[in-house]
């Protein structure tokens, strides 16, 4: 595990993380002052424990041991893990010059068992990486059974040598797709405990609910009550007796029973005391409601908050939300209106006005306004529903990612057991892009996020409106195998416009056999799809051509589309479509103009016929995604040869560096020569043998201010294009390339960027000096298969030409898809590469090769490791 994957995990780092049972550990280096809280480690841990770590019986040799470790001048390295306000844990190392670091571990006999040696020794093995180990070396008692399992069960290679009475222990640091898995699966256990006693809670105290109804805390606590909530409340008030007709406490300490969860309710100001109190008194979890935190002017309040709540083990929601609502566990801790129908939606909203709006229109397992988002996130909430029974499908409104790259290894994971629906605000991108890459100007913050959710299966909305429609459907109808529609319904020119909708949605409506039982009945029908049944069929006419069209091989979904009042009339109608939908193995959907909502209970229905094909396109899409093998092309390892070709370069890589860092990754370039003046440009392109091109290497773009000369026929127009470019762009001019002129073909452009927060994104493009007025592209982040990069290639406009298009010979699309696939690598393992851009690069039948390359390069900057835990 190299630097580069131990990420911002540096030795003067420190972080809280969640453990096995939901308790947070904050894991920091060790200083010198804990020289104290080490001994007073020592002290609690039993005789046999103190013997399995230092092979000897009794404490004194393990007091001594702290003694060492805290001293001056120590040369080995640790990390402690604080919980509750005490040290629980050590570990450490020492490096040695083989690249090897010897380590060891003690555990508070309290603690063992929850998961606080695994996290530990994951933190410190990357640290060790970071410092140049290659592996972890340990002896280990042969009998001590746990510390061997733990070593197994990391994630990385061990290998284990018996020598009678001990063990020798090699634990290789190289990282790979084991340890990311198994790191995952720890994080998910945890964050699922740690939420536990928020949305499934035994007991619940509303700090600040009042004694007149319409208070918030009031609500909250009546809302608890009317909603059959099997724990037990407490209204919490120093100036009451009884609210909403339970006994209310002066106080949190009061409470006679434990406290899961505890909902405040209280004005800004008093919100800080009032968790401290819920610290001291064990609580759980803390929902808080009150505003005034970093939405306005608290931002150093909600900061304090989270602090008291992270040292305490508390997880928070909020503040600054509307409460959170676990239908299934008859928990409706919020001060929403209206109760919530149960049903299999899981909401989060960031808006509060949303998140109301979301549930007085849709079925929900559980919902969470998350608020200012201080602490428990959408990330946290994946985890959590991932394995929530009742809950069928996930609906988010998110205002900002906490952390993108996590939310996408997260999501992508849930979402091949749930459907992920998203509507991110904040599309707009207002930044001034005129001097950069044309890459890094076409690669807005929002198609980042496009392109992030698209590798992650997340479905993104556009609007509440499309959320509604297609959470309605994904929660009640099963996915559809394909994308051909039966339409059945009783008015031709709706169910017209319906098919016309499914085209341009990417559905087909194909032609399908005449049922005769249909035709007997109703002989003016058409039947060939769309079904229509004409405005005199009645209720069991449609039902039995939903049935017929169910049993079609050649449908893989039913969209009934009616008109009122027409037939038997709206409620026969409905029902009949309820009940030939009942059993059915293929989405059924309706549209009865003019009405949203379910028929029957499970068959989603639309006013207008539009919803209905965006939904179904976006459930076929879905389902389309759920069939692709997983996009696992394991972690990109650090590349030393491509950081030594980089440097400690900032800025525009020259072009000598660019075409070594390219060919480093086997992309194709056309080879060049630098020149500085015009007797240079003379000599290189004869020594290239004409014709040749003539690039300045000052201006990013290049054609916009004269800086490209192609087709030179010799030494003596190189000579004069070079002179003619220096006059006419001056100092800007830094030198320019010569080359030898590409073969004829389609000019594309791949290109590279990268987010601090979002990572890398690869796009292509049409290229040339159209590539900016077409704006022709496909983005993916990386790193991605080869099949990946051919669909980017089909996903542009200009494919076609790429294709044979109107007798153009095919050109090699494959070379292509293999060239974009080696920028994704180069952009994953390199981050400190800020922007590229390959324009054009030409692709003919016999390859393709990039002619323009730039580069630039900014500082490392640390990125959130996959290989470790940690609460943002």
């Amino acid at each position: 595990m190299s630097a580069a994957e131990s990420g911002s995990l540096t030795m003067s780092d420190e972080c809280d993380v969640l453990l096995r049972d939901g308790a947070i550990a904050h894991v920091r280096p060790l200083v010198p002052e804990d020289r104290a809280a080490l001994h007073g480690l020592v002290d609690r841990t039993s005789e046999l424990s103190a013997y399995l770590r230092f092979f000897t019986g009794g404490r004194s040799t393990a007091h001594a041991h702290m003694d060492r470790v805290t001293a001056p001048g120590h040369q080995g390295r640790a990390l402690v893990a604080v919980l509750r306000g005490r040290v629980a844990g050590i570990a450490e190392y020492t490096l040695y010059g083989d690249r090897t670091a010897d380590m060891a571990v003690l555990i508070d006999d309290e603690f063992q068992g929850d998961g606080l040696g695994t996290l530990l020794l994951e933190h410190l093995a990357a640290r060790a990486a970071a410092e140049g180990a290659e592996a972890l070396v340990a002896q280990v008692l042969s009998g001590n059974t746990p510390m061997l399992r733990l070593l197994r069960d990391l994630g990385l290679a061990v290998e284990i040598r018996y020598d009678g009475a001990t063990a020798d222990v090699v634990v290789d640091l190289t990282p790979g797709v084991n340890l990311m898995e198994r790191v995952a699966a720890r994080e998910h256990e945890a964050g699922r405990a740690s939420l536990a006693p928020l949305l499934a809670p035994a007991s619940v105290a509303v700090i600040g609910a009042g004694r007149a109804p319409g208070g918030i805390g009031h609500t909250v606590v009546r809302n608890l009550i009317d909603g059959g909530f099997r724990g037990s409340v407490h209204p919490v008030n120093p100036r009451a007796t009884e609210i909403a007709g339970l006994p209310a406490c002066p106080d949190v300490a009061a409470i006679p029973v434990p406290v899961d969860l505890a909902v405040i309710a209280v004005p800004a100001a008093a919100v800080l005391g009032v968790a401290r109190e819920c610290a001291a008194a064990g609580v759980k979890g803390l929902v808080v409601l009150s505003a005034g935190f970093a939405e306005s002017a608290g931002k150093d309040a909600e900061t304090e908050l989270l602090a008291v709540c992270r040292s305490a083990g508390m997880r928070l929601v909020g503040p600054n939300c509307l409460g959170i609502v676990n239908t299934a566990a008859l928990l409706n801790a919020s001060f929403l209106p209206n109760t919530p129908e149960p049903g299999g939606v899981a909401v989060l909203s960031q808006s509060g006005a949303v998140g109301a709006a979301l549930l007085d229109r849709l079925p929900v397992s559980s919902f969470v306004s998350v608020g200012n988002k201080a602490d428990v996130s959408g990330n946290d909430l994946l985890d959590y529903w991932e394995d929530d029974g009742a809950t069928t499908v996930i609906a988010l409104y998110l205002e900002s990612f906490g952390n993108p790259r996590k939310f996408a290894r997260i999501a992508s994971r849930v979402g091949r057991r749930k459907p992920i629906l998203l509507v991110k605000s904040g599309r707009s991108d207002a930044g001034d892009r005129a001097v950069r890459s044309h890459t890094a100007a076409a690669a807005t913050p929002d198609i980042a996020v496009d392109a992030l959710v698209r590798a992650a299966g997340v479905i993104r909305l556009d609007s509440v409106r499309d959320l509604i429609d297609t959470a309605r459907l994904m929660a009640t109808q099963p996915l559809p195998s394909g994308r051909r529609v039966a339409i059945v319904g009783n008015s031709g020119g709706p169910e017209a416009m319906t098919a016309d909708e499914c085209e341009r949605n990417g559905l087909v409506v194909p032609e399908l056999p005449a049922v005769p039982a249909l035709a007997a009945r109703i002989p003016a029908a058409a039947l060939r799809n769309p079904v229509d049944l004409t405005a005199g069929a009645r209720a069991e006419d449609i039902g039995l051509a939903i049935e017929s069209a169910l049993a079609q091989p050649e449908a893989d979904a039913v969209l009934v589309v009616y008109t009122p009042p027409f037939g038997s009339g709206t409620d026969a109608t409905k029902a009949a479509i309820a009940e030939a939908a009942r059993h059915a193995v293929k989405p059924v959907l309706a549209c009865v103009m003019g009405e949203d909502g379910l028929v029957g209970g499970h068959v989603p229905c639309y006013a207008y016929p539009e919803q209905a094909v965006r939904a179904l396109a976006r459930a076929a899409a879905y389902a389309e995604w759920r069939r692709l093998p997983p996009e696992m092309p394991g972690p990109v390892l650090d590349d030393p040869a491509a950081r030594e070709i980089v440097g400690n370069a900032e800025g525009w890589l020259s072009p000598e560096t660019t075409e070594r860092l390219l060919r480093h990754f086997d992309v194709p370039v056309l080879p060049s020569v630098t020149v500085h003046d015009a007797e240079s440009a003379a000599e290189a392109a004869e020594a290239l043998g004409c014709p040749v091109a003539l690039k300045v290497t000052g201006p990013v773009h290049k054609s916009d201010v004269g800086g490209v000369r192609l087709g030179l026929s010799g030494p003596a127009e190189a000579r004069r294009a070079y002179r003619e470019m220096a006059a006419s762009i001056g100092p800007a001019m830094t030198g320019a390339i010569v080359q030898p002129m590409a073969a004829e073909g389609v000019e594309i452009i791949v290109g590279g960027v990268n987010y601090p927060s979002f990572g890398p994104l690869v796009m292509i493009g049409m290229g040339g000096v159209a590539a900016d007025l077409v704006a022709d592209r496909s983005f993916r982040m990386p790193p991605f298969r080869l099949e990946t990069a051919a669909e980017m290639i089909a996903d542009l406009r200009c494919s076609p030409l790429l294709y044979g298009y109107r007798g153009r010979p095919k050109t090699d699309t494959a070379a292509l898809a293999a060239l974009v696939t080696r920028v994704g690598h180069l952009m994953d393992a390199l981050p400190e590469i800020a922007e590229l851009d390959l324009n054009p690069v030409i692709v003919t039948p016999d390859g393709a090769v990039a002619v323009d390359s730039r580069v630039r390069v900014t500082p490392r900057r640390p990125t959130p490791s996959p290989y470790t835990r940690r609460l943002r």
